[in-house]
């Protein structure tokens, strides 16, 4: 697979307190000036709109929200996965990043999180 033309990227969900909607806002966009100044290509934070409960297994389920809490769709691409993987560490000891600084406004414990090839990009 060509990393150079196929992005990496990081998924993330995660359950915020509905009520902390403009303080996420607020620290996803300062994460999001960080991860771009590390190489990210494109940072997305998606607001829950229509998220379905399900039966089995669902986003809900997945980072077991609780009732006054709304569901998170996030995701970085990056040009590839060693631009990633270098990147990463610098963007953690960042001092913007820290939470003194920037506190995540939800519980990290519930985030979910992962990396992922890209197979189809059109």
């Amino acid at each position: 697979m060509n990393t150079t033309t196929t992005p990496y990227v990081d998924g993330f969900v995660a359950a915020v307190p509905t009520a902390n909607k403009s303080q996420f806002i607020e620290h996803a966009r300062a994460a999001a000036e960080v991860f771009k100044e590390y190489g990210a290509l494109r940072v997305v934070e998606c607001w829950e709109d229509d998220v379905p409960e399900g039966e089995v297994t669902s986003f809900s389920m997945a980072v077991k929200r609780k009732d006054d809490e709304s569901i998170i769709f996030s995701w970085l691409e990056w040009p590839s996965k060693a631009v990633r993987d270098d990147a990463m560490p610098k963007v953690m000891e960042d001092p913007r990043l820290q939470m003194d600084v920037n506190p995540m406004p939800f519980d990290g414990k519930r985030l979910i999180f992962g990396g992922f090839e890209s197979i189809i990009n059109e």
